[in-house]
């Protein structure tokens, strides 16, 4: 006879009456991610959670996987969440009273290449400031610490003495056992089956045992969260992005002279990584563990006749060592003693991978009261940094380091599973690659086309893609090289640097034309939008018939986004925000409008020509019956070449230029008419360099939440004698009293080969005083600009400092506060 419900719980050690019922929060799935997100809600006070695993915990990719833990990254945001990870795991043994094996072995990054060495010049340099001790080594030190090595062809090593690797489920059983002791639950064998959202907002987990009512609910259910994500669909949710890939790494059999070195040595070999090939060598045991990424990678379950299983806890596939021979022989050529041992053992798993190999951690798209924590590639070096990150989410409502990189939010409709399926297997098979900065992947293309694709291609566009939106980045001419491998250089020289150079003095002399599909685009109208509106920004909304920008606080004060907010009559606004807020500053709208007022997205309705430049003006008034002589920060409805459009004196390129907004179908005809009149068309690229000299910030690079409105220069944007107490009102008043501690600057960099990237340390003597938030090479001013945050003290126009860039270090100047292109804006108002 079956067992029934009460029988199957009494085995596992409990009793239906200790099945929990309602709960703060619920958590789909007990992987270490999960683990760690219900201990770190635990350490923030929130003990009444559960979580919900259908088997055994660890029993998805957890439970396979081979436990590196690097702290390496060239994102911020996720060496941040490594290195929290290193640090709590040093600790965590004694801090739940679990003892675990973990091994800081220390790591070398072997490069093949001037250009590998930037980037580890780089990794090094923001490691450093994170308080990470990496260093840049010879090959002879390599060897030195590594004697088995073979370093004949290496340019040099990044050695971080912060690497190791730990044992997952150990982990994850610490993790548990750290949670439950400050009360959380956990249920094993307890599928979830579906959720409901009530109308208060709160939600019922469904399970084979029963129903938990709880406030808030998470998706970490690993490789099974697209599955998972469905039941969300009824309540504004999307397919999750995330595909299924299979990972193989083997395992030796013993080596007599690895043995002797750790006895010799105290400890393990460092663990190795030859990222030009593409694997991972580290000491397991007294064998090797060798984990390589190939180019012909294979995902699974994308197919009718491949579908995901109901249940592949605790299961493996079959060995397909073709696929990674031949870096087998590179790995044994580097370390030829690994060729003196026979493979013991194959693991060959399921690795769930977002379109950008990056988890999704945060807010659910569309959804109120729901997160996501899942798609780890790498779960077990992110796991602790995941935890902490999702319960500030959770309890906070904002997370303590910007973490744009992995919020959910970043993916919106152009994510179907074609995309992720190819995207997840470039990333795989690149796993390794350097991201430079000309550089765009090919995979999974033109998701999303402007009315005017075809004519920007055929004008020589080379595109990249923004949000899915295919834009053009520069223009070629006939005999340009246009390849991938042209791309594969940190500098800013390339077939690219003259055309750049030709599109910002088009724009500069005389009109130059960008099409700008995606921008995102929010209607919200309705009695009491005004109102809402003015509670949700930090300043002031424009008069009927004008635009300003708005920005939104966080509770700290913090910026959360920018938005131009252009009114059209008493209660009717369109708000338009980056291609990439889209989906983050729609919830960020509908959740604070009241219900009388409508929030539309008409993103897609509509595409947006730039046309800029000192003849912006002559050209335009040839084609329409607008007034051009209107003011600065204007906007107005009139026809051009005979098509309805809507008009928008501003201009992101710090020139006279009008923003024309048109249906779709009206663009191309438009799109003709402009370059038929004179106006020379640019790209995304010249755009940037003509913004930077501008000072124009970036939205998630120089505008994120590691910054303050006040640290961002953005004090003219905030009114604190407004009535209404919008978010970060008093965080704001509070820092203004005391006084900020960075200040945004725009620095003169003495710049070699290349400008600087995100997150260039700035130094002041052997100190680090801050960091670059975006650079470029200025055409219009002739000289390489970096904007950035930097110590307020520093702050004052004069100041010398050095901007590491590649390793680097490069004479910089702060300049006045103000453009260093038409600083007194007369171009703009011309």
């Amino acid at each position: 006879m079956k067992p029934g419900p009460k029988e199957v719980f009494a085995t596992q050690g409990g009793t239906m009456s200790d099945f929990p019922t309602k709960a703060k929060v619920v958590i789909i799935g007990g992987g270490v991610v999960g683990c760690s997100a219900l201990y770190h809600l635990a350490k923030k006070g929130w003990s009444d959670c559960v979580l919900l695993e259908k088997n055994e915990l660890t029993a998805g990719s957890t439970w396979h996987a081979a436990g590196n833990v690097p702290t390496f990254s060239t994102s911020w945001a996720i060496m941040n969440m490594q290195r929290y990870s290193t640090e709590l795991y040093s600790r965590l043994a004694d801090e739940v009273d679990y003892p675990m094996n973990y091994h800081v072995s220390g790591s070398i990054r072997l490069a093949h290449s001037k250009e590998r060495m930037q980037e580890f010049e780089r990794a090094m340099s923001m490691g450093r400031y994170q308080g990470i001790p990496m260093e840049m080594w010879t090959p002879e030190q390599a060897k030195a610490r590594y004697p088995f090595l073979e370093t004949h062809d290496l340019e040099g090593v990044l050695y971080d003495p912060t690497d190791g690797d730990i044992d997952p489920a150990q982990l994850t059983q610490a993790l548990a056992k750290g949670a439950r002791d400050l009360g959380q639950k956990i249920v094993r064998f307890c599928p979830a089956t579906d959720v409901t959202q009530k109308d208060d907002g709160s939600w019922i987990v469904h399970t084979e045992k029963g129903d938990i009512t709880c406030d808030y609910v998470v998706n970490a259910a690993g490789y099974y969260a697209q599955r998972v994500g469905e039941w969300f669909k009824p309540y504004g949710g999307r397919t999750v992005p995330a595909m299924v890939m299979s990972h193989q790494y083997l395992l030796t059999d013993e080596v007599p002279e690895v043995e002797a070195w750790s006895k010799e040595n105290g400890g393990k070999l460092p663990l190795l990584r030859d990222v030009d090939v593409s694997y991972y060598l580290r000491q397991e045991k007294n064998g090797f563990n060798l984990g390589p990424y190939e180019p012909n990678c294979r995902g699974h379950w994308m197919t009718e006749d491949d579908p995901m299983p109901e249940d592949f806890s605790f299961q493996l596939w079959n060995d397909d060592l073709d696929r990674i021979e031949d870096i087998v022989t590179d790995a044994m050529e580097r370390v030829p003693l690994m060729a003196t041992s026979g493979v013991g053992r194959v693991i060959n798993g399921p690795i769930p991978y977002a379109p950008d190999g990056l988890p999704l951690i945060g807010p659910m798209p569309g959804v109120s009261n729901a997160f996501e924590a899942h798609t780890f590639t790498f779960g077990i070096a992110q796991g602790g940094g995941a935890g902490k990150v999702l319960a500030e989410w959770i309890v906070d409502g904002h997370t303590e380091w910007d973490m744009w990189a992995v919020d959910p939010r970043r993916y919106t409709d152009y994510t179907d599973q074609d995309y992720c399926n190819q995207k997840g297997m470039e990333v795989y098979g690149n796993e390794y690659a350097m991201h430079f900065p000309h550089h765009e992947w090919p995979a999974a293309r033109e998701k999303k086309l402007s009315p005017v694709h075809a004519k920007v291609k055929e004008l020589g566009g080379q595109m990249g893609a923004y949000n899915g939106w295919e834009r053009a980045n520069w223009f070629a001419k006939p005999g340009d090289d246009t390849s991938l491998e042209a791309t594969h250089t940190w500098g800013r020289s390339g077939p690219w640097e003259q055309r750049i150079k030709e599109e910002c003095e088009a724009v500069r002399d005389h009109c130059g034309v960008l099409d700008l599909p995606g921008f995102s685009r929010f209607m919200v109208t309705g009695e009491g939008a005004a109102e809402a509106l003015r509670g949700l920004i930090t300043g002031g909304l424009p008069k009927v018939g004008r635009i300003n920008l708005v920005y939104i606080a966080d509770d700290r004060g913090r910026i959360l986004t920018e938005m131009s907010c252009v009114r059209l009559a008493d209660e009717a606004f369109m708000m338009i925000t980056a291609a990439t807020a889209q989906w983050h500053d729609r919830d960020i709208l509908l959740s604070a409008m009241p219900a009388s007022v409508s929030v539309e997205d008409v993103t897609t309705k509509r595409d947006t020509l730039i046309v800029t430049g000192p003849k912006s003006r002559d050209i335009l008034a040839g084609l329409s019956d607008g007034d051009f002589e209107s003011g600065w920060l204007t906007h107005q409805s009139a026809t051009v070449a005979g098509r309805e459009a809507f008009l928008i004196r501003v201009s992101f390129a710090g020139e006279l230029g009008w923003e024309v907004h048109a249906l779709n179908e009206d663009i191309p005809v438009i799109y003709e008419a402009v370059l038929e009149a004179g106006a020379v068309p640019f790209g995304m690229y010249a755009l940037n360099s003509l913004r930077i000299e501008k000072g124009y910030r970036a939205w998630k690079g120089d505008l994120s939440t590691d910054y303050s409105l006040l640290e961002g220069g953005l004090e003219r944007f905030v009114k604190l004698d407004k009535p209404q107490a919008f978010p970060g009102k008093a965080a704001i008043l509070a820092e203004k009293q005391r006084g900020v501690a960075k200040r945004f600057v725009t620095l003169k960099v003495d710049a070699g080969e290349a400008d600087a990237p995100y997150m260039s340390c700035i130094r002041h003597g052997d100190a680090i005083v801050g960091e670059t938030t975006s650079g470029a090479w200025g055409y219009r001013v002739g000289a390489s600009i970096a904007l950035g945050m930097v110590r307020a003290d520093l702050a004052e126009p004069g100041t010398e400092l050095q901007v590491d860039i590649y390793g680097e270090l490069c004479r910089a100047v702060v300049q006045a506060d103000a453009p260093m292109w038409d600083p007194d804006n007369e171009r703009l108002r011309a």
